[in-house]
């Protein structure tokens, strides 16, 4: 469960908290870390790092107090303590003579598979050269309103860690472990040490968000956990201030909490998972039977569609499972409970006679 001595490559998460005092980076704390991860990358691990903390620099290198709410000063806060951050990251891993390697993303380059696979290709290129990529979301672009952001890196290192194909992630935080009740208000409360399956009950007791600067708390941990659960990578969760946390983790040592992973994907599957739908398709009892059963999404199984979305899109069935789809919305409100004979008679004879391979058919 805690034998890590196999793992090979690695994703370790840093908040914002645990980067920062006072809304200024610890370069101190950096300088620890980076010695950390210089003896896993020595012994033969490839590392990421994904990292939090250039909006908290930016507003501290403005002089700005308490959290800054507003979208554009928020962006512009990212602008401005980005490459103060990557300067440290770099200070810090020269003294070890390891070359970083500044990746920024937003959700739109996981979700389309072409941008995605390029960026796979970046990120295993620079592993292979020993390069250290340092990787955040690009906050300066990255807003809610037009859908490219992630909501917070607990959930971007989750999705690197899934779609790299991680070993383990390790996310260091200023919350030390899943408990068993609120620590916050409960004195009795007790860390639980091991997770193999993320149950409601657990859901429902991990509270709310961070604070000050940060955005992540124990709920957006959780949802890191599920991603990284079907992903087949284990999560260690834990204090990143505690004294030598990373190869204390790697040792086996029982600290903080490990979250075990529920199922093995493919990497295609765990890409269709973790990208967003474009559009709903409502199929009937039989289509969904079928495709349990790993058999392909006929048209005759389509009931009705939802929202606008090319060929290849991703798409949810049911509220059951996901897939690309291998037509148009249009077509497919055409196609919908036709034999799947008739497909090439309407489309055309170089078109699929399946609107999804079990290949591309992902069951929630």
């Amino acid at each position: 469960m805690r034998d890590f001595s196999d793992t090979k490559r690695i994703v370790i998460k840093i908040g914002t908290n645990t980067l920062s005092k006072k809304g200024r980076i610890d370069t101190t704390y950096v300088g620890r870390i980076a010695k950390q991860i210089y003896e896993l990358i020595n012994s033969g691990r490839e590392v990421l790092i994904v990292t939090s903390g250039a909006i908290g620099m930016g507003i501290g290198r403005l002089g700005l107090s308490g959290m800054v709410k507003d979208l554009k000063k928020r962006q512009g806060c990212a602008a401005i303590g980005q490459p103060l951050l990557m300067e440290q990251y770099r200070r810090a891993f020269s003294k070890y003579k390891i070359n970083v390697a500044q990746v920024l993303l937003t959700a739109g380059v996981l979700n389309n598979r072409k941008s995605y696979l390029n960026l796979k290709n970046a990120l295993e290129t620079l592993l292979k050269i020993k390069v250290l990529p340092v990787i955040n979301e690009n906050d300066s672009v990255s807003t809610d309103e037009i859908d490219t952001a992630f909501g917070d890196n607990d959930k971007l290192s989750a999705l690197v860690a899934s779609k790299i194909d991680a070993d383990l992630l390790i996310m260091l935080s200023d919350i030390d472990a899943l408990y068993d009740k609120d620590p916050r208000k409960e004195k009795d409360a007790k860390p639980i040490h091991a997770v193999f399956e993320i149950t409601d009950e657990i859901v429902k007791g991990a509270g709310g968000k961070g604070s000050e600067h940060a955005v992540g708390g124990m709920k957006t941990k959780i949802e890191a956990a599920k991603i990284t659960s079907n992903a087949g990578c284990r999560m260690v969760l834990a204090n990143g201030r505690a004294k030598n946390v990373i190869g204390r983790i790697m040792a086996g040592a029982e600290i903080g909490t490990i979250f075990l992973p529920k199922r093995k994907l493919s990497n295609r599957k765990r890409w269709i998972l973790n990208s967003k739908s474009c559009g709903t398709i409502c199929i009937d009892e039989g289509a969904i039977k079928a495709i349990q059963n790993n058999k392909s999404l006929l048209p005759s199984g389509i009931v009705s569609v939802a929202g606008n979305f090319q060929a290849g899109s991703v798409v949810i069935l049911n509220n059951q499972a996901k897939a690309v789809t291998n037509f148009s919305s249009n077509e497919l409100r055409q196609l919908a409970g036709k034999h799947s004979s008739q497909i090439r008679q309407m489309l055309g004879a170089k078109r699929r006679d399946v609107v999804a391979v079990p290949e591309d058919i992902i069951i929630l």
